[in-house]
C-alpha cells in the first residue's frame, strides 16, 4: 500500500516557551510537535502526579482493606493474563504482603476459563483459596455475572480495573477504575498497574492514619508519600514509615509500557521513575533475570526493553501456559529462581514467534483472495489458530492493511474468540458496543479499548458478525481514514546526526501517544548486504558523511538513491558505541 510521509508540526509558540526554558532545540522541537506546551509537562518528580484524592473510591477501598487486614481475612488477587495485570498483581502482592495481609493470587488458564472474573472462576477461587474478599486487577469492570457468583458465595469483590465499563456495572462491594462514571481522575489511561499502585498508596496512607507504622515524620512529598527514585531503598517495612512503595515503580513502569496505553503526562512520570531505578540497578530480581537473558543492558534500559523485550517474554506465558510462571518470576526475591523462569520464559516466547509466524502465512494466503482493499475491516478464523497468538497476528495485519482486525481461534462448546486491533480512527470497543446493539445476542462477550479488543462469539454466526462489523467500520470510517500515513519529525540536520544526539534522544519516556522521534531523509546507498539471514546492512551517505543502517526483517536490495524514515539508535558491539540508523520505512527517489 502507499504511504504518506508527513512532517508533525511544533507550534512557534510551544517551541518558544520550551526552548526559552533551557530544553535543547531539538528536543524542544519534537516535544512541542508532540503537544508539549509548557516545561511543566516535562517535570518527573512525584509531585507532578495527580493525587490520590482524585480517583473516585481509592480511600473507600483503601479504608475496606485496612478493616480487612486488621480482622486477618483472605485476600485473593484475581489477576489477568498479560504483562499489565501480571504486574499489577506482583505490585498488590509484594505491598499487601509488606503491609501484614494475608494474601494469595489467582490466575486462572484464559482458554479454559475466560476473560475477567467469570463465574467459573469465582467458582475456582472458592474451592481452592476460600477467600473473604476477592481483589481484581487488570480486570472486573464488565464481569457483572461472576460478581453476582461471588456474592451469592459470601465473598465481596472489590474490582481494580481501567476497561471502559458496560452499560451495568457489577454489584462489588468497592470499584476503582479512572474510566468508570463519576471517577474525576484525569489520566483516563492509566494501566492496571497504575490503578494498582495507587490503592496502595491509598492504603499505606490509611494504615498510617491508624498508627499502623508508628509514623513520626513527613512525607517527602506530602500528596503521594513516595521518596525521589535517587533515595529509594528496597521495599521494606519501615518501623516509622511503612514500606517503601518507591520500591515498585519498575513494575509499574513494565506493566504501563507493556499494555500499550498512552503516556500522558501522569504514566510518564510513573515510567521515567521505573526507569530510574532499572538503570540504577534497583529493580527486583525478576526484572533482572529478564533484561539478563535477553542481553539487554540494566544502565541503559529504555521503554523499548520494557515493551518489547520484557512484555513479550511476560505475555508469552499467558499466551501459551500459564501466567502465574510470569508472576512469580516478578514476586520472587531469589535471584537464581528468577533467572531459570526467565529462561522459561524466554523459551516460551521463542516458541510463540514460531507459532505467529506460522498463523501469519496462513492469513496472508486467506487474504490473497479476499482483496483486503476493497473492505473497511478485517475478519479472519481458521480453527487451527492458537487463541493466545491471535492478537499478535491481528496487530500484524492491521500494521500492513491499515484497517481494524479481528482474528478469531477455536474456543470451546462451539464458540470463538476474536482479538482485535484498531487503526485510531475507529475506537473499536465502541464499534463493538454499535454491533451489539445493532444485533442482540450475536455477542455473547466482549470488552477493551480504542485500540484493541476481545470478544466471543458463536463459530456458526461468525459470517454474521463480520458482515455486521463490516458494515459498522463503513459507517464509521472514510475513505480518507484507511490511507496510510506516518508521520516523522521533519529532516535532521547533517549536524545532529551523531552518537551524541542518539544517546540524548534514549533518555525520555517514549511510547503510545508520545512517539520515539522519527526523521526523514534522502540518502545515496552505499553499500547493502544481508546479515542474519533476514535484515539488511546498510552504508548511507548524505551530504557527504556515510552512515550505517539497518533495514530489519527485509533482504531485497534497495535502490541506489531512496528517502529513508529512521530513527537513531546507539549500536553497542564489544563495548564500543557507535551511531546507526534504523530504517523504518523507505520510498525510492
Amino acid at each position: 500500500m502507499a504511504l504518506t510521509i508527513i512532517t508533525r508540526n511544533a507550534p512557534s509558540a510551544a517551541l518558544a516557551a520550551l526552548t526559552g526554558a533551557g530544553v535543547p532545540p531539538l528536543l524542544a522541537r519534537i516535544y512541542a510537535a508532540r503537544g508539549v506546551t509548557s516545561p511543566r509537562q516535562l517535570a518527573t518528580d512525584f509531585g507532578g502526579l495527580v493525587p490520590l484524592a482524585r480517583m473516585h473510591n481509592v480511600e473507600r477501598m483503601a479504608t475496606i482493606l485496612a478493616d480487612a487486614i486488621a480482622a486477618r481475612e483472605r485476600l485473593l488477587i484475581v489477576a489477568d493474563y498479560d504483562s499489565d495485570g501480571a504486574t499489577a498483581c506482583a505490585v498488590g502482592m509484594r505491598a499487601l504482603r509488606e503491609f501484614g495481609a494475608q494474601v494469595d493470587y489467582l490466575v486462572p488458564n484464559r482458554f479454559e476459563y475466560g476473560y475477567g472474573l467469570t463465574p467459573e472462576i469465582v467458582a475456582l477461587a472458592r474451592s481452592l483459596k476460600n477467600p473473604d474478599i476477592l481483589i481484581t486487577v487488570d480486570n472486573g469492570i464488565a464481569s457483572v455475572d461472576g460478581v453476582a457468583a461471588a456474592n451469592q458465595l459470601g465473598m465481596r469483590v472489590l474490582i481494580t480495573d481501567h476497561h471502559l465499563p458496560g452499560t451495568t456495572l457489577p454489584n462489588a462491594l468497592c470499584i476503582i477504575n479512572p474510566n468508570q462514571p463519576g471517577c474525576g481522575f484525569p489520566s483516563k489511561h492509566l494501566a492496571g498497574v497504575g490503578v494498582m499502585f495507587y490503592l496502595m498508596l491509598a492504603l499505606r496512607a490509611e494504615l498510617r492514619n491508624r498508627g499502623v507504622f508508628k509514623d513520626t515524620r513527613k512525607d517527602t512529598d506530602q500528596r503521594h508519600g513516595v521518596e525521589p527514585a535517587s533515595r529509594l531503598s528496597p521495599l521494606a517495612s519501615r518501623r516509622e514509615r511503612g514500606p517503601n512503595l518507591g520500591a515498585l515503580l519498575d513494575l509499574v513502569a513494565l506493566g504501563t509500557v507493556a499494555d500499550v496505553v498512552r503516556l500522558d503526562d501522569n504514566n510518564r512520570i510513573l515510567v521515567q521513575q521505573g526507569l530510574q531505578r532499572i538503570r540504577a540497578g534497583k529493580t527486583w530480581p525478576g526484572i533482572t533475570a529478564l533484561m539478563k537473558v535477553a542481553g539487554r543492558d540494566l544502565a541503559r534500559a529504555s521503554t523499548y526493553d520494557l515493551g518489547f523485550v520484557l512484555g513479550p517474554r511476560l505475555n508469552a506465558a499467558g499466551r501459551l501456559d500459564d501466567m502465574s510462571v510470569g508472576i512469580e518470576c516478578l514476586i520472587g526475591n531469589d535471584p537464581a529462581a528468577a533467572e531459570r523462569i526467565a529462561r522459561e520464559l524466554d523459551r516460551l516466547n521463542r516458541e510463540r514467534r514460531s507459532i505467529e509466524a506460522g498463523m501469519h502465512d496462513n492469513a496472508l494466503a486467506i487474504l490473497d483472495q479476499l482483496s483486503p482493499q476493497d473492505s473497511y475491516s478485517l475478519c479472519l478464523f481458521d480453527p487451527a489458530w492458537h487463541q493466545g497468538v491471535i492478537g499478535i497476528l491481528a496487530s500484524r495485519l492491521k500494521e500492513r492493511w491499515h484497517r481494524p482486525v479481528i482474528a478469531f481461534a477455536r474456543g470451546s462448546g462451539g464458540e470463538i474468540k476474536g482479538s482485535g486491533r484498531s487503526i485510531s480512527a475507529l475506537h473499536l470497543r465502541d464499534a463493538l458496543d454499535l454491533v451489539a446493539k445493532r444485533e442482540p445476542g450475536l455477542l455473547l462477550k466482549f470488552g477493551g479499548h480504542a485500540a484493541a479488543a476481545g470478544l466471543t462469539l458463536r463459530a456458526a454466526d461468525f459470517e454474521r458478525f463480520s458482515a455486521a462489523f463490516e458494515a459498522t467500520a463503513q459507517a464509521l470510517l472514510t475513505p480518507a481514514d484507511l490511507e496510510r500515513s506516518i508521520e516523522t519529525d521533519g529532516t535532521l540536520p547533517a549536524a545532529y546526526l551523531t552518537l551524541a544526539t542518539a544517546r540524548l534522544l534514549e533518555q525520555p519516556v517514549w511510547g503510545q501517544g508520545f512517539p520515539a522521534p522519527t526523521f526523514d531523509g534522502e540518502f545515496v546507498v552505499a553499500q547493502q548486504r544481508i546479515v542474519g539471514e533476514r535484515h539488511l546492512k546498510l552504508r548511507l551517505v548524505k551530504d557527504g558523511a556515510e552512515h550505517e543502517a539497518m533495514l530489519f526483517s527485509h533482504t531485497a536490495p534497495l535502490p541506489g538513491r531512496v528517502r529513508a524514515v529512521y530513527r537513531l539508535a546507539v549500536n553497542e558491539y564489544n563495548g564500543a558505541q557507535k551511531l546507526q540508523l534504523t530504517i523504518e520505512h523507505w520510498q525510492p527517489v
